[in-house]
């Protein structure tokens, strides 16, 4: 993460529940140099108060921020001096012209400059929510583990609500931006919401909610 952006602490409006902002209390409790946003007593379903960057601040759990930074780690000092080396031997083979090593070694080095570039510039921009401490009254929010029980099949299912860079639907992990989650967002135990899919709309009753 950058050592050296500050934390400021704007209300900003976000369709994450009632669009009613209210000041947040901030605290910072991160390790990698990075700004945890803690808002004890505060309804985080009202919206969430934001540091200022120069780009866009993307939100992300404290969980999914921990992988992409093990990601970026890897990538710096593994991945990257390993296709270095890959691209040395290559060249001392020859001939670039007709080398298919060389070729794939390039390949390789842009894609992995490209993720870093990627992740560095998400993890610098990142807004860290903490789940567990989150004061919802309740409430469907960011950051929130959610299971639902589709109306028409009986089929229950878990998911947790998080950062579109997070998001894995292998892992039961959806994007906050997702037909589902919106539809979520606000919500009540025993509520039950429809969400439009390519299929058609679909009814789930909400079955429990917990912050993890």
């Amino acid at each position: 993460f950058c050592p050296h952006s500050a934390a400021v602490a704007t209300p900003r409006t976000e369709n994450w529940g009632n669009p009613h902002v209210t000041k947040l209390a901030f605290t910072v409790k991160f390790a990698h140099n990075r700004d945890i946003v803690d808002h004890p007593g505060s309804d985080p379903s009202r919206g969430f108060a934001f540091w200022k960057n120069t780009m866009a601040t993307i939100p992300l759990t404290v969980r999914g921020a921990e992988r992409l930074q093990a990601e970026l780690q890897r990538l710096k000092h593994v991945d990257r001096p390993a296709v270095i080396n890959a691209i040395a031997e290559a060249r001392s083979h020859g001939d670039l012209s007709e080398n298919a090593e060389y070729d794939a070694a390039r390949e390789r080095q842009g894609f992995i400059e490209g993720r870093i570039a990627e992740l560095d510039g998400t993890l610098s921009n990142a807004q860290l929510i903490e789940p567990s401490t989150i004061e919802a009254g309740g409430r469907v929010v960011f950051g929130a583990t959610i299971e639902i029980e589709d109306l028409e099949s009986g089929t229950k299912v878990t998911y947790q609500i998080v950062g579109d860079v997070e998001a894995d639907i292998r892992s039961n992990l959806i994007s906050v931006s997702s037909p589902v989650a919106r539809a979520l967002i606000g919500k009540y135990e025993g509520d039950v919401v429809e969400v439009k899919a390519p299929s058609g709309a679909r009814e789930y009753e909400i079955i429990s909610i917990k912050y993890l």
